[in-house]
């Protein structure tokens, strides 16, 4: 069994920075990747950034050149860097354990944590 708790969620202002952090419980974290997610309302759940087992990140677009993945194995945990803030990062964050299918896409597991809320103010 897994669990994943994240945290670091908070109110910035525009241009701010803000760390998430994910937590796991288990010893499935060692040998997984983990991706980080983000709902904002009314929207789907999208991926913003992954990290392998091996350290190997990937990021979504948007958010490519101002946030960084990291991942600390004796410590369980995954930290979410997020610099240059931006209104439209506001939603609520999720860490997901999971791996990647064969062309290297992350792919989603079925452990998630309960989210952490990241409101940016203009």
């Amino acid at each position: 069994q897994v669990q994943l708790v994240e945290s670091g969620g908070d109110l910035v202002q525009a241009g701010g920075s803000l760390r998430l952090s994910c937590t796991a419980s288990g010893s499935a974290f060692r040998a997984s990747a983990i991706g980080w997610y983000r709902q904002a309302p009314g929207k789907e759940r999208e991926l913003v950034a992954s990290i392998s087992r091996l350290g190997t990140t990937n990021y979504a677009d948007s958010v490519k050149g101002r946030f960084t993945i990291s991942r600390d194995n004796a410590k369980t945990t995954v930290y979410l860097q997020m610099n240059s803030l931006k209104p439209e990062d506001t939603a609520v964050y999720y860490c997901n354990l999971g791996g990647y299918y064969s062309d290297g896409a992350y792919r989603g597991g079925n452990y998630w944590g309960q989210g952490t809320q990241v409101t940016v103010s203009s």
